[in-house]
């Protein structure tokens, strides 16, 4: 019976979305505080400052989103209950479910923290693709106590449409035959990888639905967005090449970025941003004995519009000082005085071994060079040892809200996606 719900040619993918996963993860740890009430997860949740970072159903039911100002999410819902996020929670929390997954098949991909593609074709043993997505579902909230989504497709883009489709606690199987029904009504903004610009220019063309989009006239798709015109036809009609990647590759760059509690005009405060990013930046690229070439900026203001600039060191470094000086220097270069900043990040870059980069040494690096990688050496043991704050430098001092990228339970480690970008899982 477990052969029949498998296909003789194809693929069985599932999409496992952990719903409201931050909050979900403190009504766990905490139910007497916060099961059942409109809560959300806030950066700088003792000024009432910042912005929503999720929220629970309670709470978007009173019409509190992500994205949204603290202050405009109490107006909406007065008695709701702000948190201070916990990244080493949560992280507990996606390994814990992931480990499920795992007994199911070896083929996961990793998206995000609360997010996994897996791929089922192979694991018949364990019953058919519905008995499965039904036991991992049932075993995550058993074990972990936690609601997830389940789509249950042919393919990627399928399957993460699928898990859309209920919340929370939902499973939906989208099979390719189903796609005109379900899909073809829609508009064309809730076709997985279209963002904002893309669906306003599908618009201008007459194209309002993902039916129309499946419809469309190929040519004229190639003459507006090129290359990925023939994509979006083919996701319009359900089908993708993507494949399930369980191998991680190693790391191309090394990153941090934090959401600021407030919008940014003044440069020092900026500054002061950027130096602690470039000290965890630093100390994660000596961690993994490496070394960037490469330093790059983010910057996102307001209105979500995010920019990105970069620049080619002289010689590759694993130390904050030089991420530093870079980040500040592009930043002096790209960002016009006094305009408004929600989000900063430094990445460091084009990395190699440190052991096998070939260091281009000037005199006077020759003889401070390895100095600093003594330095460097001992205050990293002593953080590991004592904690990060155990020994900064005199800029890195005070209440300044970047000091909590230093912490790893209240920051996160990673940019998500421009709301408004595109990204096409063909």
């Amino acid at each position: 019976m477990a052969q029949e719900g498998y296909p003789k040619n194809g693929r069985v993918i599932l999409h496992i979305d952990m719903n409201a996963f931050y909050c979900s993860v403190h009504e766990v740890v905490q139910p007497e505080l916060y099961r059942g009430k409109p809560i959300a997860v806030s950066g700088s949740v003792e000024q009432r400052k910042g912005i929503i970072v999720t929220s629970s159903y309670p709470a978007r039911a009173r019409g509190v989103k992500t994205g949204m100002l603290v202050r405009q999410a109490m107006r909406l819902c007065p008695e709701l209950v702000l948190i201070k996020p916990n990244f080493d929670l949560y992280r507990q929390f996606s390994r814990g479910f992931r480990r499920i997954v795992y007994d199911y098949s070896p083929m996961v991909e990793t998206m995000s923290i609360d997010e996994c593609y897996v791929d089922i074709t192979g694991s018949k043993q364990f019953g058919t693709p519905l008995q499965i997505a039904e036991e991992i579902q049932t075993r995550i909230r058993e074990e972990l106590g936690l609601p997830c989504s389940i789509g249950v497709a042919p393919n990627k883009l399928l399957a993460k449409m699928a898990s859309d489709m209920k919340k929370p606690n939902g499973l939906f199987v989208l099979r390719l035959r189903d796609v005109p029904k379900v899909l073809w009504d829609r508009p064309c903004g809730e076709l997985y990888g279209i963002g904002r610009k893309t669906a306003e220019k599908l618009q201008k063309l007459q194209i309002h639905t993902i039916g129309q989009l499946a419809a469309a006239d190929e040519g004229l798709l190639r003459k507006s967005f090129g290359i990925n015109g023939f994509a979006l036809k083919q996701a319009a009609n359900g089908i993708s090449r993507s494949e399930v990647n369980p191998e991680r590759e190693p790391n191309k760059s090394v990153g941090h970025t934090t959401t600021l509690p407030y919008n940014y005009t003044d440069r020092k405060e900026v500054f002061r941003v950027f130096l602690n990013l470039a000290d965890q930046v630093g100390r994660r690229l000596r961690h993994q004995k490496l070394m960037a070439s490469t330093v790059q900026i983010t910057i996102r203001d307001p209105d979500m519009k995010t920019i990105t600039r970069n620049v080619t060191l002289p010689v590759p470094t694993d130390h904050h000082e030089d991420l530093y000086k870079a980040a500040c220097e592009l930043f002096e270069r790209h960002w016009e005085p006094e305009k408004p900043i929600r989000l900063l990040g430094i990445t460091g870059q084009n990395l190699t071994p440190k052991e096998e980069a070939a260091i281009q040494l000037d005199l006077f690096s020759y003889e401070q060079q390895p100095k600093k990688d003594k330095l460097s050496e001992i205050m990293d043991a002593l953080r590991d040892k004592f904690g990060e704050d155990a020994v900064l430098t005199a800029g890195m001092i005070g209440d300044n809200p970047s000091a909590h990228i230093r912490n790893r339970k209240r920051r996160g480690t990673s940019l998500q996606k421009d709301p408004d970008g595109d990204s096409f899982p063909l």
